[in-house]
């Protein structure tokens, strides 16, 4: 009798040890559930948050607002008629500008500009090679930003105009805002550094699709103001949102390799620290290859989608 008690007694013991390692395994299977789930929504949260500031930037900068002027607004008294846009030449790649065995190759660091401590970073490895680049700066009036324009003059680089405001909707919303905004950072730049800029780039390039006014009236504008507008033939590509130091150097010595000219595209905004970090093995890998550095002036060979000449 004794031993049955026993053997039941063991038994019951078995089944409440067998309970409690199942109360065990549900109690973790939860937790570790509930602690995946968690994290899955901090990383959720996280993507949603940037790509509401990236949708929020694009919304300021590219698109026209529900207050944007209509369509005969857009175009003032002035505009050049439809038929002016008959004899207009397009293209970035020129015959005579591709490269050969045994041409030079003269390479432009351009920089759309967003003065600020990226800036000076790039200006520091510019100097420690060297080197002169051109920025086409927008209107900066935050702390630090003054002090940017002129070291970018001071240090001998080309500084050049890529609007004041760099909103989109309001820059192409008609030639007159075109015009205005970019008198005011001429006018603004010539006030902190003494220089008149004689050179631009379009936000978004001369080939952009945003603009609700025909492209060829702002380089009709330029051309009045004798300013020479310039896009480019090569990007670094760093406008994106992730990319690597290799990828810079790739992106740029694969274009360069193609041309006689070539019109680099780089970003110095507080976000392209990577740039910063690729520059000086990039400038050293050029000038290794035989590449000739140098900072836009009168004498570059234009490098534009909408050719400046061919608008009357």
């Amino acid at each position: 009798m004794a031993n049955n008690d026993s053997d039941l007694l063991n038994q019951e013991r078995q089944r409440r040890k067998r309970i409690n390692r199942i109360k065990t395994g549900l109690i973790t299977t939860i937790a570790v559930w509930m602690l995946a789930s968690l994290l899955a929504i901090i990383i959720l949260s996280v993507q949603v948050f940037k790509l509401n500031k990236q949708v929020t930037a694009l919304a300021e900068n590219t698109s026209v607002t529900g207050n944007a002027i209509s369509d005969t607004q857009a175009v003032d008294e002035q505009a050049l008629d439809e038929e002016s846009y008959a004899n207009v030449v397009t293209g970035i790649d020129t015959e005579d500008n591709f490269a050969e065995e045994g041409d030079i190759h003269n390479v432009y660091l351009t920089f759309n500009s967003v003065p600020g401590d990226n800036t000076n970073d790039i200006l520091d490895v510019l100097a420690q090679h060297n080197v002169k680049a051109t920025f086409f700066v927008v209107g900066s009036e935050a702390e630090g930003a003054a002090e940017v324009y002129q070291r970018i003059v001071n240090e001998g680089h080309t500084i050049g105009m890529h609007s004041y405001s760099n909103q989109y909707s309001l820059i192409y919303s008609s030639t007159n805002a075109f015009k205005e905004d970019y008198v005011r950072l001429s006018d603004y730049l010539y006030g902190l550094t003494g220089t008149r800029s004689k050179f631009y780039r379009f936000p978004g390039g001369s080939g952009n699709e945003i603009s609700n006014v025909n492209m060829a009236e702002f380089v009709h504008i330029l051309n009045q103001e004798q300013i020479t507008y310039f896009d480019w033939n090569v990007s670094a590509g760093d406008a994106a949102n992730s990319y690597t130091v290799e990828d810079v150097q790739k992106n740029v010595l694969e274009g360069v390799a193609k041309y006689k000219t070539s019109v680099v595209l780089l970003h110095d905004s507080e976000t392209k620290s990577t740039t910063v970090e690729a520059l000086g093995s990039l400038i050293q890998t050029l000038q290794s290859q035989g590449a000739v550095i140098l900072p836009i002036d009168e004498n570059t060979n234009v490098i534009q989608y909408i050719k400046a000449d061919s608008v009357e």
